[in-house]
């Protein structure tokens, strides 16, 4: 059974859920904001809406950079949409429909002709329109090469320094292009490591678009216009001398003379743009090591079975507590475990060592030094802008939580129109990694918003009588393998060997070779220097590792069905945008199926709703176990698998979990349905998509007609609540509170907390403005109390072993400001936290602590854990264990909790947690109010159809 019931009892929730009922439903709130004549294909009548901060405009000349810097102006729309978006946080709980224009940009179709700002045309078949508000270009073409030309035109205009940090990025070569700082050599590592690809291997990807049919060439045809219409702006800009600033400034033209260049785009940057999107957003998977590792500690703390069924507790591949988004009990098994595993490929313990991916270092490769640079005196303030690189260096590796979705159905809505709010959780970024942009052409209708550099299609947005969007799915289609090594001179192996046993041949590796040198630039001062990266391939995939299993050596390898086949979504994305393709959930449901990136996907006409999760998810032979390397043989390998293709057999659509017309979807990168089974650690009883589920939920069950606005409450009441002070703390007062605290020092705190529960766990200001959140001693108490609570309650337990190994594969927590993490182990993906990034409370120890506090209470716990932690399982000493971590915690001053940063002091608590548009460029943005949200948002209900 599932546990929402128990979820919705918890004090927190039920006075969130008060709140947004009482005020989420006031009269006459229905109805479209504005009065406006809408274009006659534009079917939502005024009732679409979006909003994605900071602003349209990315484009900054070295003068409009030096002005922002000097005097603090900035170029139009660079920023309009953020104070909207962030003054959600403080004007929500008053929200109407008539006032949802405050917080969202009118999403209709076309500009009215008051609110032109500009007009320009590229070329005779198409216009670009920017609107006054912000600045959003409306591309209207006659002929379909025109559209496209035009939609890349305006990309360049608004992202073309994104476009060209992201198509290096893609190859690995980012410092050789922006600067050697430590930052930058990190992303192109890692990105290195997930898609490594030669030129011609990036062509062969654009090649095999034109096999899919009449789709597939018209994707290319409209690929080429877009590129064509990039280059021209280019062309345009370096002329006229308008081109972004931070060219001068990392050194790719002079800013006195224009000696210089921009390097011209080509089809095969948009291979390697999709490379990154894909490997951020689009994958799943491939921690089978990691998960070995922990089941071989857990094997070694309590032997062989009941090892087994502790590592399978902490795994809650199926929690049958974890919220679905599919909750109607259907089921669609994936990804589950044999009950005896064959070929499993498990190391010899401490025998796995990372492959190297670095060689050849010199200078600041080795040493980071930086070089003194001479800047003239008008250039003085942007010395230095990127020392610490253009991008972060964790942007890859970090783990991230992206989009949330919240949809219902038109039977329980005020005019009986679904309403849905839903949108990616990209990040913040200046400019954005997304744009918002709106196509009108030949077989192509809509507007939304898509990645910069790949905006030839609207990726996330609306037709003209229908929306999707998108949350992060990340089923497992990564798998990793043991290849046996071996030396082609017949010597005996190693692991560092660079060949391996292949259909009963000793054959070599690929080695995949990118060299890459940079020197110091004004922006930034890092010393010269230059390494190697090489990544080694095998027909099982790429080299992540090498250990001994029983003393021979092996190489780990990651195969992910995505992999050479990084643009093959694109045709999805077309049938997106065609009104003549998508008409119905079921067609909608058809397009998405040409998805091969994991994702789930939400839609929402006039009358229906639905969902779909796509993915090429690979078929594995039924004995073998998904969530564990294997042995590099066919008869463990992929059904189909063909390595020179890299393609395999693929479950079918009908496999995929997918509804239409459910009573209402949530989604915030949980579990999708019965049997479907989750990739990676902890998605059980306690995840962020509770917050959404408990809130739409009790809407629905309410009897009170859902509107607009009373849904956008929903989402950001859930968007300002703490998960872990909503359904953790409640168990944590319980436990304390069953005995008398006796001590006067120790009740204050547990006073305060409960003084926190009972206003809904928020983190929000006492006034807007004020910058000190109400309740903000109890936030201090909780944020440094939660990895002291979950050390003290495991830890002694689990071993240090197991514990360590643990931490390896999920980090205990994920607070607002990215700190207090607790002890960190094993992989930089497990444990990385990000400060100022809005997302938070994805990856913790959340579901364990529950299962755990609940087990000691005595309550009913389903899929609980093998055995019992906290004070190991006695009330009294699990109470001590508690009482002990609490009063460390509180001790603990806010300069600790919060140590501060180069945008924020130590202790300011409402700085550490604020939201920070990470400059991708040289103009800047300041904080703003936390809140758990997606950076592009829509808000749409349709009143009628073709």
């Amino acid at each position: 059974m599932r546990r929402l019931t128990s979820r919705i009892r918890t004090a927190a929730v039920v006075a969130a859920l008060a709140t947004v009922c009482a005020i989420g439903l006031p009269p006459g709130s229905s109805g479209a904001v504005t009065h406006r004549a809408y274009a006659a294909d534009d079917y939502c009548q005024g009732q679409c809406d979006d909003i994605l901060p900071p602003g349209e405009n990315g484009n900054a000349t070295l003068a409009d950079i030096l002005a922002n810097r000097v005097l603090g102006t900035r170029p139009a729309h660079t920023d309009d949409q953020l104070a909207p978006y962030a003054n959600l946080v403080d004007g929500y709980t008053g929200l109407t429909d008539a006032s949802l224009g405050s917080f969202f940009n009118d999403a209709s179709f076309g500009v009215p002709a008051g609110q032109v700002a500009s007009t320009t045309k590229p070329r005779s078949d198409v216009t670009i329109v920017r609107d006054k508000a912000t600045g959003v270009p409306h591309i209207t073409g006659t002929t379909r090469y025109g559209t496209e030309f035009g939609a890349g035109y305006a990309a360049a205009q608004d992202r073309l320094w994104v476009m060209d940090l992201f198509r290096h990025v893609g190859r690995g070569q980012l410092s050789s292009f922006a600067g050697g700082a430590a930052a930058n050599r990190q992303l192109e590592q890692s990105f290195w490591q997930a898609a490594p690809y030669t030129e011609a291997e990036l062509q062969q990807q654009i090649d095999s678009i034109a096999g899919q049919g009449a789709r597939g060439a018209q994707a290319l045809s409209d690929a080429q216009a877009y590129v064509d219409g990039i280059n021209q702006y280019i062309t345009q800009a370096y002329n006229s001398r308008t081109f972004p600033g931070e060219y001068d400034l990392t050194g790719q033209i002079n800013a006195v003379t224009n000696a210089g260049t921009i390097q011209p785009f080509k089809l095969t940057d948009l291979v390697a743009l999709a490379s990154v999107i894909g490997a951020l957003f689009g994958s799943g998977g491939g921690g089978e090591v990691q998960s070995a590792l922990v089941k071989e500690a857990a094997e070694a703390k309590y032997g062989t079975a009941q090892g087994d069924r502790v590592w399978n507790s902490f795994r809650e591949r199926e929690d049958p507590e974890a919220v679905q988004t599919l909750h109607a009990g259907q089921s669609f098994p994936y990804g589950q475990d044999p009950a005896d595993p064959q070929g499993t490929a498990m190391p010899d313990p401490g025998s796995v060592t990372p492959q190297q991916l670095v060689y050849d270092p010199t200078g600041s490769a080795v040493s980071n030094a930086r070089a003194a640079v001479k800047a003239p005196a008008a250039l003085k303030p942007l010395q230095g802008v990127y020392n610490n690189g253009v991008l972060p260096g964790d942007l890859l590796t970090a783990k991230h939580g992206m989009s949330n979705a919240l949809v219902v159905s038109g039977k329980y809505t005020d005019d009986g129109h679904p309403v849905a709010v839903f949108g990616p959780q990209t990040g913040y970024f200046a400019p954005q990694l997304l744009m918002l942009e709106e196509i009108q052409g030949p077989g192509i209708s809509a507007r939304g918003a898509a990645f910069a550099g790949l905006s030839f299609y609207v990726e996330l947005g609306r037709g003209q009588d229908y929306s999707w969007s998108a949350t992060s799915a990340g089923q497992d289609i990564t798998d990793t393998y043991a290849v046996t090594l071996c030396n082609s001179d017949g010597s005996p192996a190693t692991k560092n060997s660079t060949g391996y046993l292949y259909q009963g041949s000793c054959t070599p590796m690929q080695a995949l070779e990118r060299d890459d040198s940079w020197g110091p630039t004004l922006a930034d001062s890092t010393a010269a220097g230059s390494y190697r990266l090489i990544m080694y391939r095998t027909a099982y995939g790429l080299v992540t590792a090498r250990a001994t299993i029983g003393g021979t050596p092996v190489a780990y390898t990651s195969l992910r069905s995505t992999y050479m086949h990084e643009v093959d979504s694109i045709i999805g994305f077309q049938m997106l945008d065609d009104p003549g393709a998508v008409d119905s959930p079921q067609t909608f449901q058809q397009a998405v199926q040409h998805i091969g990136y994991t994702f789930n996907w939400f839609y929402a006409d006039d009358a229906h709703t639905a969902y779909y999760n796509s993915g090429d998810n690979p078929v594995r032979p039924a004995d073998v176990a998904p969530d564990l390397p294997v042995l590099a043989q066919p008869q463990y390998a992929w059904q189909g698998l063909d390595p020179t293709s890299y393609t395999a057999d693929y479950t079918p659509p009908a496999q995929h979990p997918q509804s239409i017309d459910q009573d209402y979807y949530v989604s915030w990168n949980n579990k999708q349905a019965d049997d479907y089974a989750a990739a990676g650690f902890g998605d059980g009883s306690v995840h962020r998509a509770n917050l959404l589920d408990a809130r739409v939920k009790a809407l629905v069950t309410s009897g009170q007609k859902i509107s607009r606005a009373s849904l956008v409450q929903a989402m950001e009441n859930a968007a300002v609540t703490d998960l872990r002070g909503q359904d953790e703390l409640p168990l944590l007062l319980r436990v304390i509170q069953s005995a008398p605290v006796t001590d006067p020092a120790q009740a204050a705190v547990v006073q305060e907390l409960q003084t926190w529960l009972q206003h809904g766990a928020q983190r929000r200001e006492t006034s807007s403005g004020s910058h000190t959140y109400a309740d903000a001693d109890a936030v201090r108490i909780f944020d440094a109390w939660w990895p002291l609570l979950v050390q003290a309650e495991f830890s002694p337990g689990l071993g240090s072993d197991l514990f360590t190994a643990m931490t390896g594969v999920l980090q205990i927590n994920e607070s607002p400001s990215g700190g207090q993490t607790g002890p960190v182990s094993g992989s930089v993906d497990a444990n990385e936290s990000i400060p100022h990034k809005g997302s938070s409370f994805q990856y913790g120890w959340w579901s364990y602590t529950d299962k755990d506090l609940r087990s000691v209470l005595g309550d009913p716990v389903a899929g609980g854990l093998a055995q019992p932690y906290c004070g190991g399982g006695v009330l009294a000493q699990c109470r001590q264990v508690l009482l002990s971590s609490l009063q460390q915690a509180a001790a603990e001053t806010p300069a600790q909790v919060y140590p501060g940063d180069s945008g924020c002091s130590a202790g300011d608590q409402w700085c550490a947690d604020s939201i920070v548009q990470r400059p991708l460029g040289g103009v800047t943005d300041g904080a703003t109010n936390w809140q758990n949200r997606p950076t592009y948002q829509q808000v749409v209900q349709y009143t009628s159809h073709r």
